[in-house]
């Protein structure tokens, strides 16, 4: 689990998650992803009271999905799920996950049942939704969710991912064959509010389409294709207009025209911009994630 400003929500969450898993040999992972309040003291005090808890403090807030690709890297069991730290879903519905994976089943989604979101959340996550059907295909989109249960064997489709931006999601589509979910209620937050605005999952969806997508190059392409051709088609129409009516069309018509072209070149310019970026980041070698200390390594 991502812990973010959680200090709060954390004792109960490990009481509930111990008590639905009990008779299932399991660990716990809190990975704090640079928390400001007191989440590393609460998750300290956690490992130290429960043996099955082991806690991880990054070094500055890396992102909900590369604090998970830590934990997924920490996990030592055959069968890893991720939850969110604010209790909207319930740790109890794990079991319900676990049933579910079997032959042929290699990642299963906990899914809110219709109407659970509010109508903020339900408009916001339709930008994540979209980014996900370019990436992942209609089909897995629709039933993504941060609650998952996989298999742990998935995990070395990406085990040398190293870019600074990680999607979890499409990750686990590198590695896995068969999708499943499960419906699933969804409990109202009980304490502060959600960390993803709607500029933020506008941004995070941006950078999950051109960090796994080559579509909008396709679609800068396009833009340019398109635009070639509406420039011939103004130039055919101001020769016509110049051989027989001896007339040429006046300054509007030029400032219109190179405003337009000027437009489509700049965001086809900022799309490549945005890709040459990525790779900067990887040549630089910013990492994913960095790790500050650990409760215990066994």
């Amino acid at each position: 689990m991502p812990v973010y400003n959680s200090q709060t929500t954390l004792g109960p969450l490990v009481t509930r998650l111990t008590t639905a898993l009990e008779g299932i040999e399991h660990e716990i992972l809190l990975v704090n992803d640079g928390s400001r309040d007191q989440s590393w003291v609460a998750v300290e005090a956690i490992a130290r009271s429960t043996p099955s808890v082991r806690g991880i403090d990054l070094v500055r807030n890396s992102g909900q999905h590369n604090a998970t690709l830590c934990g997924i890297r920490m996990s030592r069991s055959d069968v890893i799920v991720t939850l969110d730290d604010d209790l909207q879903y319930r740790p109890e519905d794990i079991p319900h996950l676990l049933e579910r994976l079997t032959d042929g089943i290699d990642v299963v989604y906990g899914v809110p049942r219709a109407g659970q979101w509010g109508r903020a959340r339900n408009t916001a996550s339709l930008l994540v939704k979209l980014a996900l059907r370019i990436t992942l295909g209609a089909t897995t989109a629709d039933i993504v969710s941060s609650f998952r249960a996989f298999r742990a064997s998935v995990r070395r489709a990406f085990e040398q991912y190293d870019a600074p931006r990680a999607n979890i999601d499409v990750l686990l589509s590198w590695g896995a064959s068969g999708f499943a979910s499960v419906p699933v209620p969804v409990e109202p937050r009980r304490e502060g509010r959600s960390n993803y605005s709607y500029s933020s999952l506008l941004v995070h969806s941006w950078n999950m389409v051109t960090g796994f997508s080559t579509l909008p190059l396709q679609l800068a392409t396009t833009v340019g294709f398109f635009f070639t051709l509406f420039g011939i088609g103004i130039l055919v129409y101001a020769v016509g207009r110049w051989a027989f009516f001896n007339a040429v069309e006046g300054f509007t018509f030029i400032a219109s025209s190179i405003a337009i072209f000027g437009g489509a070149q700049l965001f086809a310019l900022g799309v490549l911009g945005e890709y040459i970026g990525r790779i900067f980041q990887r040549t630089n070698g910013q990492p994913a994630y960095l790790v500050r200390r650990m409760t215990r390594v066994d």
